[in-house]
């Protein structure tokens, strides 16, 4: 899953649009970002972070800068622990060809103790948008840790399963059917890169997305 090849599968899978977004840590998003310069693939900077329920959400934002003030403060709020590779694997960080930089140490591969209501809000803050990821998967998310969506959840949308019907998922849990329905790639390796949303945007932003998911002003977006 190195920069370069990441850009040429998503382009050859007819996306234009993608999001970066490593568990806990958002030290690659520049390098993807990068690659795909000239090359018609927008990529917005994020992260999965996983919160102190065990609930993994989704952090886009429109900068690195965003991304990375994010990942400091994700960082203050994750165990200090040191990562076991044996366990875990390595933690790399890489350049835009894919060139090793540096490896990162510390754990990412657990939960912060940072409450899901509060990392919508902080995410907000920092002008992005926080999703709480795969809500209906058994572990992990929202539905498996809590069992219900918290009461005034300032999410923008909650992401379902990419095989998830979102009928049958409303119908299941009818806690959902007030917020949009979205699936994305979830993509863990290059073969798993592949189109899953269809957004109508001017520009590839938070802001336009944000009116997409809302289905303000002739922004939409279609599973």
């Amino acid at each position: 899953m190195i920069p370069p090849l990441i850009v040429r599968q998503a382009l050859a899978r007819g996306l234009n649009l993608i999001a970066v977004t490593d568990h806990n840590a958002a030290a690659n998003c520049a390098a993807v970002m990068q690659a795909a310069q000239d090359t018609g693939l927008a990529v917005l900077p994020g992260m999965e972070v996983q919160t102190v329920e065990e609930i993994h959400t989704l952090c886009l934002f429109d900068t690195v800068e965003q991304a990375l003030t994010w990942q400091g403060i994700v960082f203050d709020h994750l165990p200090d622990l040191a990562n076991v590779e044996d366990v875990f694997g390595a933690q790399y960080v890489v350049d835009a060809e894919g060139e090793y930089i540096r490896t990162e140490t510390r754990l990412l591969q657990t939960a912060t103790d940072l409450p899901l209501e509060e990392v919508v809000r902080r995410v907000k803050a920092l002008g992005g948008l926080a999703i709480p990821a795969h809500v209906d998967r058994p572990s992990y998310s929202l539905l498996a840790s809590l069992g219900f969506v918290p009461p005034g959840l300032a999410a923008p949308a909650l992401e379902i399963f990419r095989l998830t019907d979102p009928a049958a998922a409303v119908t299941c849990w009818p806690d959902l059917a007030p917020y949009p329905l979205i699936r994305s790639g979830d993509a863990h390796r290059l073969s798993e890169i592949t189109p899953a949303l269809k957004l109508t945007l001017a520009a590839p932003t938070i802001a336009e997305l944000a009116l997409a998911l809302a289905g303000r002003d002739g922004r939409s977006f279609t599973l």
